[in-house]
Parts: C-alpha cells; structure tokens; sequence
C-alpha cells in the first residue's frame, strides 16, 4: 500500500538459481504474536488447518483468538460453515464470532466487494484486527485465498503481513503442482521480507501420485522452511493431534 512496499515488489528476486527461495526466507523467531494464516491458492484448506491449530494452541494452555478479516461467498445470515464462525468456534472465543467483513460472491475479496457495492475501509479492517492482538493472547488470522489475493485494489496478504508485523504460515495443497506454487509464495515472501513459520501441506480429498514426494521436495528446495504434511483428517481430535507439532511453531 506505502510506495516502500510498491518498490520491493516491483524488484525482481536477486538470483535465478532453484537455492534463492531458500536462501532469502526469513525464518520466524520464537517470539508470539499475531500469525497470518495464507494459501498458496484457494481452496487449500486454510480454516481446516487454522481450527485444527488453534484447538491444539488451547490444549497446550495457551489463550489464542482466530479471525478472518474478509470472508466471501457469504448469506446474509451467518451459517454454522462459515470460515469466520468456524474459526471462533474452535478457539471458543467471546468475539469476534464471525468475519470482521462478509461479503457475497465466491470471489476475491476486492471484485466480490465492487460487485456487492461496498468500499473496504483498508486501514480500518487493520485496526480492529490489531484490537484482537493482546497481551498473553495469540492471534491467528485466516486470509482470504492466495498471498497475492487483492483485499481491495491497493492491498494484498503481502500488505496485511506489514500492516500487522505478522508471520506467515503458508498453507498448501498437498497435491500435483504444489512445488511450483509453494515456492513462487515463499519466493515473493522473501522479497518482501516477510518472516515465515514453515509450510503446512494439507491433503485435500484423495491423494495422488505426488502426494508421496512433496513434501521431500520442498524441504530440499527450501531447506530452511520447515515442512509438515498433514493427512485429510474427519475427527477434530485427530486434526488437532496432526496439527500439534505445527501449533508448537507458534507457541511461545
């Protein structure tokens, strides 16, 4: 959104060579914080993951609140599926208990908000998510489809990373294709600088022949990022179980 930014991205990555994505990740520290939940896509399964962690953050003692600042493809009532209220749910939140903002179209959220004829207040979308970020209190925030997904025609996951001096959590699916889109995100994540808690690749459905080979392929492509595959689990105890060692990424 700043001219800072709008430079970085407009300069190439430094080098060519496959070894660049790796060399220039910035790799999280082990301080909390807020988490930026992001895809590499749509439809990866980003509020399956984020549910699932926050319900292990919990067992683990520690006070946690998740949040999806934009959801669309919304009914004008809120349904129990909804992103935003699935992800209260499983952190058993007072509030928020939906989608800061619920728009319909299944759409990105910048063209589901110009079809809807709304005007996203970016600035204010940023501090009522900051509100969310207490003291002893981790907070996940669920994004809206891939990094480089507008959340309005100035801003993207990129911007949203700044804005709330976040790490990022990349999720992708665990499917043919998900080296080369893993490693375009983690490649635009380093040019901007922005730290990165690891990779999660989450199974969606049935798996297929790459499925035995991903994640061995990113841990050598990117070898400081670490790498978890998680199974498409039903039982949310069982979720929550797969999901501990990554929930330990986040813990103080």
């Amino acid at each position: 959104m700043t001219a800072p930014r709008a430079s970085k991205r407009a300069t190439p990555p430094r080098a060519t060579r496959p070894q660049a994505a790796r060399d220039d990740v910035v790799i999280a520290g082990s301080q909390p914080g807020v988490t930026l939940i992001v895809g590499t896509d749509t439809g990866v399964g980003k509020t399956y993951i984020t549910c699932a962690i926050a319900r292990a953050i919990r067992a683990a003692g520690q006070s946690v609140v998740a949040v999806k600042p934009i959801e669309t493809g919304c009914d004008e009532a809120p349904r129990p599926d909804e992103d935003g209220v699935r992800l209260a749910a499983a952190t058993g939140q007072s509030g928020p208990h939906r989608a800061l903002l619920r728009l319909p179209g299944a759409l990105a959220p910048a063209i589901a908000a110009d079809q809807a004829g709304v005007t996203i207040d970016y600035e204010d979308l940023v501090a009522r998510v900051r509100s969310l970020a207490v003291a002893g209190t981790l907070l996940l925030v669920e994004g809206a489809g891939g990094v480089m997904s507008p959340l309005t025609w100035s801003d993207n996951h990129l911007d949203l990373a700044h804005s709330l001096s976040a790490k990022v959590l990349l999720v992708a699916a665990d499917r043919l294709g998900t080296i080369s889109h893993t490693l375009m995100a983690l490649r635009v994540l380093a040019a901007e600088k922005v730290p990165v808690l690891g990779v999660v690749l989450n199974q969606p459905g049935e798996a297929d022949e790459s499925t035995r080979s991903n994640a061995g392929a990113l841990l050598r492509l990117a070898e400081q990022v670490p790498v978890v595959s998680v199974p498409r689990l039903n039982d949310d105890h069982q979720a929550t179980e797969a999901l501990k060692e990554v929930a330990g990424w986040l813990l103080p």
